[in-house]
């Protein structure tokens, strides 16, 4: 792997160890959030029977430990770069009494399984962040067995997701920063339609498809809407440790006036959408 690439990996790996107590903190209320899109990749893969199957960048391990829960025979692994992370998910499957399951701290662009050993593969919200996309395609496609299916999900259009952009956008118009490239990892990276159908194609997969799916941040209060994504979403948290608390101040105004504008009622529900994107070796 190139060096800065390699350079990427790492300082995600710093900062989603740095921010799983966040994760840890705020996990029922995104996993309630997060739950219909791994509803949509469950039923894309079908998990069943002694099916072994591979969860990547899973966080706190959703939606592996539900596939765990509907094989009888089979197994999870559940992978992801950060090992705080994975304390996690080894915390909520001793909770949930889900034993088959394995955990291991690894790289999606350098798995460390043989070629053909997975029948099913899933990834939440884990490809936008890849450093390099058709290497990690590959390298699933790889240890995927011939006929194995795939299901990623992936963040849709910054328009359609008012949960993300109210935020993000009021930290860089007040702090003006400048736009990543549009090939750096990033949420929105992969919202262009058929990007990444394409990209799994490029990768040896067949039977592509691709489909949105929406859901609800429910954080009921403005309060606890800007808590948690202040605690959990990385890039927010380090722009907004560069500004004096007068601008911190400032941003955080005026993300309150602009949700309770949105949603004048008080009860905070954002919209959002996502994409699945689907495929079989």
């Amino acid at each position: 792997m190139e060096k800065q690439l390699e350079e990427i990996r790492e300082e995600q790996k710093a900062s989603w160890d740095k921010f799983s107590p966040g994760w840890k903190k705020w996990n029922d209320l995104m996993m309630d959030f997060l739950k219909p899109v791994g509803d949509e990749i469950i039923r894309s893969i079908n998990p069943k029977g002694e099916d072994v199957v591979l969860d990547i960048a899973a966080g706190t391990g959703e939606p592996g430990l539900t596939i765990a829960t509907m094989l009888k025979g089979g197994k999870v692994i559940i992978t992801d770069l950060s090992e705080n992370m994975l304390e996690i998910a080894k915390e909520n499957a001793k909770q949930r009494g889900i034993t088959n399951i394995e955990t291991r701290a690894c790289d999606v662009c350098e798995l460390p399984f043989a070629d053909n050993t997975f029948d099913a593969i899933s990834c939440r919200f884990g490809f936008m962040f890849f450093p390099d996309m058709l290497l990690a395609a590959k390298e699933m496609v790889r240890v995927l067995k011939p006929g194995g299916r795939i299901a990623v999900a992936v963040w849709n259009v910054p328009e359609k997701n008012f949960w993300v952009t109210v935020t993000g956008g009021t930290i860089n118009r007040n702090m003006q920063l400048p736009a990543p490239p549009p090939e750096a990892p990033g949420m929105f990276r992969c919202s262009k339609e058929g990007m990444l159908q394409d990209l799994f194609q490029q990768a040896g997969l067949k039977n592509t498809s691709e489909k949105e799916v929406l859901g609800k941040l429910n954080t009921k209060t403005t309060d606890a809407y800007w808590n948690m994504m202040t605690e959990v979403a990385a890039p927010f948290v380090a722009a907004l440790s560069k500004a004096d608390d007068e601008m911190k101040e400032k941003i955080k105004r005026e993300v309150f006036q602009a949700v309770n504008q949105k949603y004048p009622d008080g009860n905070i529900i954002i919209d959002s959408s996502a994409l699945v994107i689907y495929g079989e070796k």
